[in-house]
């Protein structure tokens, strides 16, 4: 499957999680790999899960309903984004709560009814915006309570804290409602305003425990916990990724990907096969040995190493071509470049990036395909402007360059762009009538449109498209691919179950076509041992496909096995080509830490399949 588009590694940014390639991959609306599942539309694929841009925290099944008012949670009747400003009369009931009967009950009402009073006249002034006197009153109130009336105590504790939350006392906010966890262990009120003063006060991991907590008390209702829970999964995800991103060992991709990837490409001098006279006829020192290149060049020599599949010494080859600054310098600064793109290095590929731009003297070729890529990286930084700047200089250097219309297009869809997409789509079919990748992917972007838009006469103007497309290019295999999101969309799980199929007879070796295949299963018939079975098989195909990966650690997630999903999820960060990437998986695995940490202290777990 022709899928490896280097602008794709940027949907990451566009929307929630799934995996990513640092240089590309995947359909314009797909996630990067080779043809990965789409970030808008995970939540179908999955069964509905609950995202949360780059944390998709806590996963549900399809059959959960959310309820439209009042979430669950122990302290009482929440209701969706209230604010949990003020403090309250009393806490939510815990077990063994209830007033002792028998001797010494008298005196101890006596002492309770004195702290409920000290309580009321401490909300008083708390209403009235006088902060220090009710923390007066609610420490009154605190001495007086008989020491087993847990749940009274706990709101007392509570109480005060709001006082001191709001005097932006945020050491003696979460100390307060520490004692009024301990006291009533599943006190939404309390576990949320601590977690509020843990952000505060720079306390990630202990923040993202607690509103996890709050979110599985509260059925995941409440969209001021869940955005919370969001904030901080991503800050932590990048806080790691930096730190891990700066000392990752390079890692190249798998052959597999990297053919897809160069196969994106049309108008890609490196890409393309050695010319027969760049090589000897028949020079063989023994049987079965490579054909050696005539001139002693370095440039010459990892291109016959791209032809043999020995990608791990292309760089070294390139860089000695560079440094006697020959012949084919500008192509040797471009294939290097390249590949630093391809094993995640983008810091050491953009010197040699701006370096093929600069050289005026080069072939324009050279220079558009070193803009495309220039432009992809930038937009997976997030600097769309940067991005299409460039996009727009390679269109004019060379405007009969089908390739910058493929991917400018892909860029354009990125920035919902859709129309202008569907216009660079449309002039890179009239530069290359044969090119199926960018008619499936025009087709795509329009269904996207149609889709988002909830325009049913459109929609099936797009389905009508894909139909002509697969029947014309009957041997593309993306236009499989993405007929099949858009069916999956649709409910025709059917149909799009012989899609993937035909991909995968088209493409046997194509890891990211059994994810999807996977995915399909759980949504159509729920079949948990098929779906994973058949992503089983994608990482046996391809062992460095981190998409297979990271969809396995969200079923894991799903499935309540977080031990698991946490090994899965760290493999996918291994595998990350891109900071952003990495970023984002390690909001899912954070997330799913988290979930371990309150199973153990306080025995929540979301529902699983």
């Amino acid at each position: 499957m022709a899928a490896s588009k280097p602008v794709e590694a940027a949907v990451v940014a566009a929307a929630g999680p799934g995996s990513g390639s640092g240089v590309g991959g995947g359909s314009a609306t797909s996630g990067p790999g080779t043809g990965s599942l789409p970030r808008w539309q995970l939540a179908l694929a999955v069964g509905a899960p609950l995202l949360l841009g780059a944390g998709a925290l806590y996963l549900w099944s399809r059959q959960r309903r959310r309820r439209e008012t009042g979430a669950r949670g122990d302290s009482g009747g929440l209701k969706r984004n209230s604010e949990r400003k003020t403090p309250e009369g009393r806490a939510s009931p815990a077990p063994g709560s209830g007033h002792p009967d028998g001797p010494g009950t008298h005196l101890e009402m006596n002492s309770l009814d004195r702290a409920q009073a000290a309580k009321n006249k401490g909300n008083k002034y708390f209403k009235a915006g006088k902060y220090e006197q009710a923390i007066q009153c609610y420490t009154e109130a605190i001495s007086l309570c008989p020491t087993e009336k847990n749940v009274d105590l706990s709101t007392f504790y509570q109480n005060r804290a709001a006082a001191f939350e709001q005097l932006q006392k945020w050491k003696e906010v979460a100390q307060d409602c520490t004692k009024a966890v301990e006291l009533n262990p599943k006190y939404v009120k309390a576990l949320f305003r601590r977690a509020k003063a843990h952000e505060k006060l720079d306390n990630k991991k202990e923040c993202l425990e607690d509103v996890t907590a709050v979110c599985i008390l509260e059925g995941f209702q409440n969209q001021q916990s869940m955005l919370l829970a969001d904030k901080v999964l991503k800050l932590l995800g990048k806080e790691k990724a930096k730190e891990k991103y700066k000392n990752r060992e390079p890692l190249m991709p798998s052959p597999q990907f990297i053919k897809s990837y160069f196969s994106s490409f049309t108008d890609d001098i490196i890409s393309q096969p050695m010319l027969k006279g760049e090589k000897s006829d028949e020079d063989k020192d023994k049987e079965g040995e490579a054909l050696e290149v005539k001139e002693n060049s370095g440039y010459l020599k990892a291109k016959q190493y791209m032809e043999e599949e020995n990608y791990d010494k292309i760089i070294s080859e390139c860089s000695k071509e560079i440094d006697a600054q020959g012949k084919y310098m500008a192509e040797a600064l471009l294939l290097r470049a390249t590949f630093y793109l391809l094993i995640g290095n983008a810091n050491a590929a953009k010197p040699d990036l701006d370096q093929v731009i600069s050289l005026q003297e080069a072939n324009v070729k050279l220079r558009a395909n070193a803009l495309i890529k220039r432009g992809s990286m930038y937009m997976q930084q997030q600097q769309p402007l940067l991005s299409t700047q460039d996009f727009n200089m390679a269109a004019d250097i060379d405007p009969q360059n089908a390739d910058v219309y493929h991917h400018r297009g892909q860029l354009k869809i990125l920035l919902d762009q859709v129309e202008e997409a569907v216009a660079d789509f449309d002039e890179c079919i009239r530069l290359r009538p044969e090119s199926a990748l960018a008619q499936a992917q025009k087709c795509f972007a329009l269904y996207r449109q149609a889709y988002t838009g909830n325009n049913s006469s459109q929609i099936q103007a797009a389905m009508k498209g894909f139909e002509e497309v697969i029947k014309k290019f009957p041997r593309c295999a993306e236009g499989y691919a993405l007929y099949a999101q858009a069916l999956t969309d649709q409910q025709q799980f059917g149909k799009a179950d012989e899609m993937y199929d035909k991909c995968i007879n088209l493409e046997p070796d194509n890891a990211t076509t059994y994810v999807h295949k996977g995915l399909l299963q759980l949504q159509w018939k729920q079949d948990l041992d098929k779906g994973l079975e058949l992503i089983s098989k994608a990482i046996e195909i391809d062992n460095k496909c981190d998409f297979a990966y990271e969809t396995m650690g969200t079923i894991e997630v799903q499935r309540g096995n977080m031990e698991k999903a946490i090994d899965m999820f760290n493999k996918a960060i291994n595998l990350a080509k891109s900071e952003m990437e990495m970023a984002h998986l390690y909001s899912l695995c954070d997330a799913a830490h988290a979930q371990t940490e309150v199973a153990k202290k306080y025995g929540l777990k979301p529902p699983t399949l």
